[in-house]
């Protein structure tokens, strides 16, 4: 896979991390899967914990095209409400923010239209994602857009940000206090961590038993050094929980 095109925008540290990921991350992946069909219908590669370990539920998303016939699908706007969800982050125009498990870019792009100012960092660990992220970044010309390489273990952010927003990926997170309690360094002073998830009764998402309840969410990142400060109660679908560090 070239990451060299002209034409693509990927963070510089891509082509350094390009051989770390393949030994690290083979078998792994997670992109934002608010799209999935129903469990009882999903195919799950690799392995997976349960909703009481700390270990991810994870699956391959490396077809970035099929993807995105599913995840930018306009039907899902109509439970996924994304416009509502950047309402309620109170962006502004210069703010820096981050979307783990970016997948193709269904918020991503949303976000860098609302901060021209500032900038977009659109992190996945699945290679073929991150290219087809930095290919839609340049073909909708977003200039502030950066597609990032992620690890498993660590989502490599160039810069500290103002929000981190992770959406319908917290699940696929192995050792979720300890990548969480990480990231810490990755927001600015008032930083803000955005966990989005499925509620156990979503028709999609994970199998049922893979959900993680918001009451335990809170819990991981309590143990990671968060405080929880707000929760969004408009998503039929899903839970939305808002975090600070607690030093902050």
């Amino acid at each position: 896979m070239n990451f060299n095109h002209p034409n693509i925008k990927l963070s510089p540290m891509i082509g350094a991390l390009t051989l770390a990921w393949a030994a690290a991350n083979s078998g792994v992946a997670w992109a934002q899967t608010a799209a999935e069909p129903p469990a009882q219908h999903q195919h799950m590669g690799g392995h997976a914990g349960h909703a009481g370990s700390s270990e991810g539920f994870h699956r391959r998303f490396d077809d970035a095209e099929k993807w995105a016939m599913e995840f930018d699908n306009p039907e899902r706007d109509a439970w996924q409400k994304p416009e509502e969800v950047l309402d309620a982050l109170h962006l502004q125009p210069t703010s820096l923010v981050a979307d783990i498990g970016a997948g193709t870019g269904y918020f991503s792009v949303r976000i860098a239209k609302r901060v021209p100012e500032g900038k977009i960092f659109a992190a996945d660990v699945e290679l073929d994602m991150v290219r087809y992220l930095g290919a839609r970044a340049e073909r909708e010309h977003l200039s502030n857009f950066t597609a990032v390489l992620a690890r498993t273990e660590a989502a490599n952010l160039p810069e500290p940000v103002d929000v981190v927003l992770v959406v319908d990926t917290y699940h696929h997170i192995d050792d979720r206090t300890r990548y969480f309690a990480a990231l810490t360094s990755s927001l600015r002073p008032g930083g803000r961590l955005v966990i989005i998830d499925f509620k156990a009764d979503s028709p999609n998402g994970p199998p049922a038993h893979y959900r993680i309840p918001p009451e335990r969410v809170g819990e991981e990142l309590a143990a990671a050094g968060y405080t929880l400060t707000e929760k969004f109660e408009f998503l039929p679908r899903q839970y939305g929980l808002v975090f600070t560090k607690r030093d902050s």
